[in-house]
């Protein structure tokens, strides 16, 4: 009995996780997509124009801290004269994320790593 209940605790948590993951790579395609790219090279016309960090790349995973990127999703992003590169994406009305979201979030953008 205790390893049925075991078990079938296991995979409602396998469940919930795949789903998180499921919603995270949604969220990707549908808020990030647009200048990171489908695959997160930032080959797209305008992370060209933004020159945004190829995430396929493990030195650039390297260099992004978790609370940096934590930051630039919350906050957004400005160049040196203060103009918005990546609008926040928490506090916005059209795309608010939750914490849960963001860090889900995070957690797929490390998966794209090759």
């Amino acid at each position: 009995m205790k390893k049925t209940i075991l078990l079938s605790a296991v995979l409602v948590l396998i469940a919930a996780v795949s789903a998180k993951a499921a919603e995270a790579k949604e969220t990707y395609d549908t808020v990030c997509a647009k200048c990171h790219g489908a695959e997160g090279k930032g080959d797209t016309k305008m992370g060209a124009k933004l020159g945004v960090k190829d995430f396929t790349d493990a030195k650039v995973q390297a260099e992004i801290k978790d609370d940096a990127a934590v930051k630039a999703i919350k906050d957004g992003v400005k160049d040196a004269e203060g103009k918005t590169k990546m609008k926040a994406y928490v506090t916005g009305a059209d795309a608010p994320l939750s914490d849960d979201e963001v860090k889900a979030l995070l957690t797929y953008v490390r998966g794209l790593k090759k």
